[in-house]
């Protein structure tokens, strides 16, 4: 990072402490990497560092260490989820241009215990941004203990109103797919549910019923299935579908995963998709443009999720208020070959 105008060439540790408003001890502190520091005093120290061009000789006078470069955790509940490489990638090009490094990882066995958050404040990390996770207010007396500040994306929960949550416009993706539908000429449209503990699955269901409710349609219980974003559980929940009486002509799954699921338990029963019924995704992960036929979803914006979360990071690590403690950005219906007007219509 470039020298700020008209600073040494050289910073003392006395003019950065001055200017953080902090002891020299403090900056000391963090120099040599001690982990009883607050992220937050941490963090403004650290930027001084660098913005200073500080070197930290050792004792002896000769050689230099570089300053600490700052750095934040990007935690998930599991590393399988195909969307979490995009959150990254969004995450870590928005932590390249403010000169922060990313560390990724995944919530420990024993997430409710004090020892994780302890780890993380002693790492010395900024921050921490926590992916499809639920946060519970266990967590958040530990995180606050440990003055480490937590951004939560598409939190599994409703967390604290105080802790800044990053997501999608999930009830309007789901009204969105289910009108996309309607206006098909489809009446009969089955919904495979995501997690039932998930806020984003209800969030998507809602909109189903809101665009079934408007359409002058009551939502049949028999066509309304339990998932788990997972693809099994779309397979199954779909040959469920297939076995009434009267089968549904379209069906929106909470997930792309559960779509997939849905078009494979067609083909298996004999169906075509679309000529036969209708498959609606949501997320738009890499395969769905690519799956045969390529999926009709909604798309999430991952890379700007992740973008948003981090910017919002490093503004509560500055001590910034923040505008919005949830920030829902817009969903896209991006229409493919897995939708038509039901048979004989």
């Amino acid at each position: 990072m470039p020298r700020a105008s008209g600073r040494p060439a050289r910073a003392t540790l006395t003019a950065i402490a001055e200017e953080a408003g902090v002891s020299v001890a403090t900056v000391s502190k963090v120099v040599n990497g001690r982990p009883d520091i607050g992220a937050a005093t941490r963090a403004r120290v650290e930027r001084l560092l660098v913005e200073h061009g500080y070197i930290a000789r050792t004792p002896s006078g000769g050689g230099a260490q570089a300053p600490p470069v700052p750095a934040i955790n990007l935690t998930f509940d599991a590393l399988h989820n195909p969307n979490n490489l995009v959150i990254t990638n969004g995450v870590v090009r928005a932590a390249e241009e403010a000169g922060v490094d990313v560390v990724v990882g995944v919530v420990p066995d024993d997430p409710l215990g004090a020892a994780w958050v302890r780890r993380v404040a002693a790492a010395g990390r900024l921050g921490m941004i926590l992916v499809t996770s639920e946060f519970t207010p266990q967590q958040r007396a530990h995180f606050d203990r440990a003055d480490v500040p937590v951004v939560l994306i598409d939190p599994m929960n409703v967390p604290d109103e105080s802790v800044p949550s990053i997501g999608a416009t999930n009830f309007a993706g789901g009204m969105t797919a289910t009108e996309h539908l309607l206006s098909l000429g489809h009446r009969r449209i089955a919904m495979i549910e995501g997690r039932p503990d998930a806020v984003c699955s209800k969030a998507r269901v809602h909109g189903y019923r809101a665009a079934l409710g408007s359409a002058g349609i009551t939502p049949d219980p028999a066509l309304i299935r339990p998932g788990d974003f997972t693809f099994k559980s779309g397979h199954l929940a779909a040959q469920e579908l297939f076995a009434l009486p009267e089968p549904p002509t379209a069906v929106f799954a909470a997930n792309d995963a559960q779509a997939f699921g849905v078009i494979e338990a067609a083909r298996v029963r004999g169906l075509r998709v679309p000529q036969d019924v209708s498959v609606v995704g949501f997320d738009d992960n890499d395969a769905a443009g690519t799956s045969a036929p390529p999926l009709t979803t909604v798309r999430q914006p991952f890379a700007a999720i992740g973008r948003a979360a981090l910017q919002t990071l490093l503004q509560l690590v500055a001590g910034k208020s923040i505008t919005s403690h949830r920030v829902e950005l817009a969903t896209q219906l991006v229409v493919r070959e897995s939708t038509a007007p039901p048979p004989g219509v």
